[in-house]
């Protein structure tokens, strides 16, 4: 199972990024991180811009609510979300 983090006013969960898929779309767990395939390559940070967005797409939150809080150079990110509950969070991605 993924660790949610919930602070006071965000979230944090750690996320393996795939670049270059055919399709952005979570498409599982690895190693306790959602597995994040995204159709962005991992050059000149579109695919961290990739990453931000589909997060921000699927909590239903805007863009400039999600951030990458480590990671920015790796595969391996931990994503923040601001005015997002951890049931919120699990209840969203549930319902793609």
């Amino acid at each position: 199972m993924v660790a949610v983090t919930e602070d006071s006013d965000s979230i944090t969960f750690p996320v393996k990024v795939h670049p270059r898929a055919k399709k952005s779309a979570i498409t599982g767990e690895i190693g306790g991180a959602l597995k994040l395939s995204l159709t962005a390559p991992p050059v000149d940070g579109a695919a961290n811009q990739a990453c931000v967005e589909f997060f921000a797409k699927s909590l239903k939150v805007r863009r400039t609510s999600v951030s990458i809080a480590s990671g920015e150079r790796s595969r391996s990110k931990i994503v923040r979300v601001a005015g997002v509950t951890a049931k919120q969070f699990w209840e969203r991605l549930s319902s793609q």
